[in-house]
């Protein structure tokens, strides 16, 4: 499948999701899922174009990590995602599976520069010791 195609498809689904107001936008990701939330103030900011770009390069490592990625390009709305984690301008922010930030960043990452730091989480390397232990 074309990176490109497996990263917009992942966004797009994440994208129509709808989420209850009152929730924790990120509950149903809770030890599931490591959320990758990129924010920007419009869909054509040149950080945010690069950071999809940079993630389509290798969405399998993505994948690997179990990172779903949450885009959110709407400053003029305030969603429960943006009302949680307070981005100004762009922002690409770490949740870890446990839930608690883990990054923040002003600018973009390469998937490299995000697979070192996940693969220093506790819980990142206690999947990779029970993989090796299988």
């Amino acid at each position: 499948m074309n990176k490109t195609r497996l990263v917009l498809a992942l966004c797009l689904s994440i994208a129509a999701s709808a989420l209850p107001a009152a929730a924790n936008p990120l509950e149903e990701y809770l030890w599931v899922k490591r959320p990758l939330v990129i924010f920007a103030d419009t869909p054509e900011d040149p950080r945010f174009v690069r950071q999809m770009e940079l993630l389509a390069e290798n969405p399998e490592a993505m994948e690997e990590r179990d990172v779903v990625v949450l885009i959110d390009t709407d400053a003029a709305t305030p969603s429960e995602l943006r009302k949680l984690l307070r981005p100004k301008g762009f922002q690409l922010t770490i949740v870890g599976k446990d839930g608690q930030v883990k990054l923040r960043k002003p600018r973009p990452w390469t998937v490299r520069e995000l697979n070192r730091s996940i693969d220093k989480m506790p819980l990142r390397q206690q999947e990779i010791r029970q993989r090796w232990e299988r």
